[in-house]
């Protein structure tokens, strides 16, 4: 058993099962997909709360620091998804440089970030509609607007079940569509945030930076640490190599791509709206909003509503993706029933993407998600962490090319580095977090041991 736990997948199984995928995206496609992934309501929020409470005018330096730890991860993304164009992300990752059983742990792992986070901005996207509606006198009624709780006459969050099965269908179309309005929806979005950028700069008073750094050094780093998680989304980019047009280039592009703009938008955000308003004045729950109430810019407080629900569309529409390609993965190695792994005539996996956004729906409609919002960065952290050591057993492996490839720079040093931080960062996380991740992770290896392990293809195609 120790063997076969530990046998590694081969990079050409692979390659021959994802080959029906039709290779469309490209890396502007994959950019987008990373923006619209990591750029959602947090950009409106997170500089000013982090700076009033935590690292004042120098939050633009929180962001800036987290970046750079980011980067690390981002870089290590980067080659895996360059020699390995498969789908399913770490977990396919996972599967060929540390075998089946760490796999698992990781793409279960990752369904529990994916899954969660969607169901999670789905009921924010809700909450943001059903204000926008009652800005027309339009209401929704009160047995549709909440997750099930008979005490409080609340039964189904429709709006997030209908928003979430929406963008399911749209993905059921295929890549192709769905990346060109997602494509479409991002650029919005940005431009809305540029918009802001113009029009908050004109409004910026050089007092307002003073004192830069109010909490000091230690405040810019312990906000660094809070604001790490705005990045969050861009690993998401690699689930989609199988379906990217010359990996080897795009992927790299695509997943740094993501995240320079990322730090860019977020620290000219961070910036501006510090400029704007005194930090001490930004302990609400809409800083941007807020702001420009301050100097009198209200007709743009409808386009930041806008953004917000954009944004977070945009986010549904990644991470409801990289849940079916995960899921769709999974399948294909026989650790989920194999049905999942089916490809339709396009080349989607229909089943996969409709599970994924049935669960994702049900979770949104009728869940309480607040406490366990948390769990997401531990997924995430993990996956990070396996692969930033992933890759110094990639580098030994002499079956599996990278010629031409992206590769991280002073290998094994940042690897290394990225893998430490990324523990550092799991360190830092709450007792009930670890509770709530030992429960799913039991969970998991019940279903790997009581499944999964027998009907394995490594083990049943030796």
């Amino acid at each position: 058993m120790k063997f076969n736990l530990l046998r590694k997948e081969s990079l050409s199984r692979y390659l021959g099962a994802d080959k029906n995928f039709v290779k469309s995206m490209t890396a502007f496609d994959l950019v987008a997909m990373g923006v619209g992934a990591v750029i959602g309501t947090g950009i409106f929020i997170l500089p000013g709360t982090v700076a009033a409470n935590t690292a004042g005018p120098g939050v633009t330096l929180s962001f800036l620091f987290s970046a750079i730890v980011c980067a690390l991860a981002a870089m290590c993304y980067a080659e895996f998804s360059s020699a390995l164009p498969v789908a399913g992300s770490a977990y396919s990752y996972g599967n060929v440089v540390f075998g089946e059983i760490f796999g698992w742990i990781l793409g279960w792992a990752l369904i529990l970030e994916y899954m969660l986070a969607v169901a999670s901005v789905s009921t924010g996207w809700a909450a943001y509609f059903q204000s926008l509606l009652a800005d027309f006198g339009l209401k929704i009624p009160k047995a549709l607007s909440g997750s099930f709780n008979p005490s409080h006459g609340v039964y189904i969050n429709i709006v997030a079940v209908i928003i979430v099965l929406l963008v399911t269908a749209m993905l059921s179309h295929g890549m192709q569509t769905s990346a060109r309005i997602n494509d479409v929806a991002v650029i919005i979005k940005i431009v809305i945030i540029v918009l802001f950028l113009v029009a908050g700069v004109f409004f910026i008073r050089k007092a307002n930076y003073h004192p830069f750094l109010p909490y000091h050094m230690s405040g810019v780093f312990r906000g660094a640490t809070t604001v790490f998680f705005a990045y969050l989304g861009f690993d998401a980019v690699s689930s989609s190599a199988a379906e990217v047009k010359d990996p080897k280039k795009n992927m790299p592009l695509g997943i740094i791509g993501t995240l320079i703009i990322a730090t860019i938008l977020y620290m000219c955000v961070s910036i501006v709206l510090t400029g704007m308003v005194h930090y001490t004045k930004l302990d609400v729950a809409n800083p941007v909003a807020f702001a420009l109430q301050v100097v009198h810019q209200d007709w743009m407080a409808g386009l930041i509503s806008i953004g917000a629900l954009v944004g977070m569309f945009t986010m549904m529409i990644t991470m409801t993706y990289s849940s079916s390609r995960l899921v769709y993965s999974i399948g294909r190695d026989g650790l989920l029933p194999s049905f999942l792994s089916r490809l339709d005539k396009n080349g989607t996996p229909q089943v996969a993407v409709w599970t994924v956004g049935i669960i994702i729906a049900l979770m949104g409609g009728l869940v309480s998600l607040d406490q366990l919002t948390s769990l997401v960065n531990i997924g995430t952290l993990l996956a990070f962490t396996f692969v930033s050591f992933g890759i110094i057993p990639l580098r030994r492996r002499h079956d599996i090319g990278n010629r031409g490839g992206f590769k991280v720079p002073l290998y094994p040093v940042l690897p290394i580095i990225s893998g430490l931080a990324c523990l550092a960062m799991i360190c830092m996380l709450s007792k009930e977090t670890y509770i709530g991740a030992g429960i799913w992770f039991a969970i998991g290896l019940i279903l790997y041991f009581s499944y999964g392990y027998r009907h394995s293809k490594i083990n049943t195609d030796r």
